[in-house]
């Protein structure tokens, strides 16, 4: 399938899960994850008129930063060990990543400018997934005043792999309501309007719980 067709596809289902929660389509970033792909395949994907690539590894990232350089805004949605910031850092628009101080020790030490950061938060609590327990991110986030290169654009989590849609809605509604609180916390350095969740089986109920970013890899530019 071509990626134009795809989209094609994902949007009526993107405007449908808006109507369903009385969204708006535009407060929706849909973030194509290439991880998998050519470059020749995420150059489509930027034809077909997406403006956000998504990669989980510093490698992939760079070589296709190559070849399309700033054309699309770079998210960095891997786990990003500290030891390769330096690689990514002034190449990417969102580190989606955040979920530990060293981490941002390094960002602080690396960035030009300030960076939007997505504070990785482990909702489902399986130990195969990295990120805060929810219990411990509003500390976290507090900790993060110290370092102006960091701002807290938002949060992200990944659902457990399940057709199980309400465990899903549980997942993403309980990132929604952390959201809320840090936003009630008035902290200058986290406006934290951003939620990244949703991925190719599940970004409708991500939408409908309150994503305004989804990260969608297989059902948009194949394996």
């Amino acid at each position: 399938m071509k990626v134009i067709d795809n989209l094609n596809n994902i949007e009526e289902k993107i405007n449908l899960a808006c109507e369903n929660s009385g969204r708006r389509r535009e407060d929706i970033k849909l973030i194509a994850v290439t991880k998998y792909v050519s470059v020749e395949r995420a150059k489509e994907a930027l034809e077909a008129g997406i403006s956000d690539l998504g990669e989980n590894r510093d490698e992939g990232l760079l070589n296709k930063y190559e070849v399309l350089k700033d054309k699309p805004n770079w998210h960095y949605i891997g786990s990003l060990q500290t030891r390769k910031v330096k690689n990514v850092i002034d190449k990417v628009t969102y580190i989606h990543s955040l979920d530990r101080i060293s981490l941002a020790e390094e960002i602080q030490k690396r960035a030009k400018e300030p960076i939007n950061c997505l504070v990785q938060v482990n909702v489902s609590g399986e130990e195969s997934k990295h990120g805060l327990d929810p219990e411990a991110a509003m500390g976290f986030i507090e900790e993060l005043a110290a370092f102006d290169k960091v701002n807290v654009a938002g949060l992200m989590t990944m659902a457990p792999l399940t057709d199980d849609g309400q465990v899903l809605r549980q997942c993403f509604r309980k990132l929604k309501n952390l959201q809320s609180e840090i936003q009630d916390a008035g902290l200058k350095h986290a406006p934290c309007t951003e939620l990244s969740m949703g991925m190719s089986n599940d970004f409708m109920i991500a939408i409908e719980e309150g994503a305004t970013m989804i990260r969608i890899g297989t059902a948009l530019v194949g394996e």
